[in-house]
């Protein structure tokens, strides 16, 4: 027996071909809800990459929808507390929530390169949005070291990036980005934070007022990665539920991926982000997926970009061997 085919039996059996499925690509060059200029080149810089190709070359059917254009920033009364470009984020929001909803109602999986993580307001709107025409309960997995749980009333930026998990939990003051269009909330206590370690001392009231499972990097480096991981997947799928991803790309540590404005020293190192991303692969959830705040002017040739493309790959079935 070869030395390969020893190690391939060690682990247990042949190598399994990925699931195929039908991917949509939807780029979201908003960088209007971050303090940091640059995230508007991140959906350019994520094809370049070779997101497209890379997907492809795994046999999955791939469609690049290219960038979705917002619509008109209409006239919406600006809500009380501190926003900024709170009518760009609306439209942003807007459009993403129905693209969103249109690919998964096609029976395809929506995947959004940002752009800020305000994006997220709209994508995840959508997702939740056809959730809800399914009968299903929707999971959302938020990778990232931020909880993003700031509302308009309580957040000392009003960088809108920091608000969508508020937003999409059903916090209030919120009501100025859809207007009088149809939207869905997520249930809070179906939201997982992963990887968290800066939180504000409001955004912590919040949370724990909501009963938000909180993973932050102190639980992570205790408990493991893995058994984290497959708690939050057993949750989902012990509900029958959906299941929606949102990478930032601080989730990871700065020195793996430094193209992002809200670096955060202490983040997931290269081999637990993929850990991550192969165990929701084996897990058979086929999530949709948000990947956001690339800011391809503060990165290193490339690097974060690459492991972006890398971590997605193993996502949709990548293997090592």
């Amino acid at each position: 027996m070869s030395q390969s085919v020893r190690a391939e039996a060690s682990v247990g059996g042949s190598r399994k071909p990925p699931r195929l499925q039908a991917i949509t690509i939807l780029g979201a060059p908003v960088e209007a809800g971050a303090g940091v200029a640059g995230c508007a080149m991140g959906p350019a810089m994520l094809r370049t990459a070779g997101m497209v190709g890379t997907l492809a070359d795994l046999g999955h059917d791939v469609v690049d929808l290219g960038d979705v254009v917002p619509g008109d920033l209409g006239e919406a009364e600006p809500p009380e507390g501190k926003t900024r470009h709170p009518a760009v984020i609306s439209a942003w929001a807007r459009a993403l929530a129905r693209e969103t909803h249109a690919v998964l109602s096609e029976g395809r999986l929506p995947v959004v390169l940002g752009g800020d993580h305000s994006l997220a307001m709209g994508s995840v709107s959508g997702v939740a949005r056809y959730a809800a025409d399914a009968g299903r309960k929707l999971f959302v997995l938020w990778l990232d070291a931020h909880s993003d749980y700031n509302t308009p009333l309580t957040s000392p930026s009003g960088n809108m990036h920091g608000m969508p998990a508020a937003m999409l939990s059903g916090e209030p003051g919120f009501d100025f980005l859809f207007g009088g269009e149809k939207r869905e909330s997520i249930d809070p206590g179906r939201l997982s934070l992963f990887g968290i370690r800066s939180i504000d001392a409001d955004e912590r009231r919040l949370l724990r007022a909501r009963g938000i499972d909180v993973i932050d990097m102190r639980m992570l480096d205790e408990h493991g990665f893995a058994v984290s991981i497959r708690r939050i997947i057993d949750r989902v799928k012990a509900a029958d539920g959906l299941l929606h991803v949102s990478l930032d790309v601080d989730f990871l540590d700065p020195t793996i991926a430094p193209g992002v404005g809200t670096a955060v020293p202490g983040g997931a190192t290269y081999r637990e982000a993929h850990l991550v991303m192969e165990l929701l692969y084996e897990s058979g959830l086929s999530p949709s997926l948000d990947l956001v705040e690339l800011n391809p002017f503060l990165d290193e040739r490339g690097k974060s970009a690459l492991l972006l493309v890398d971590l997605t790959a193993s996502l949709f079935g990548r293997q090592v061997y």
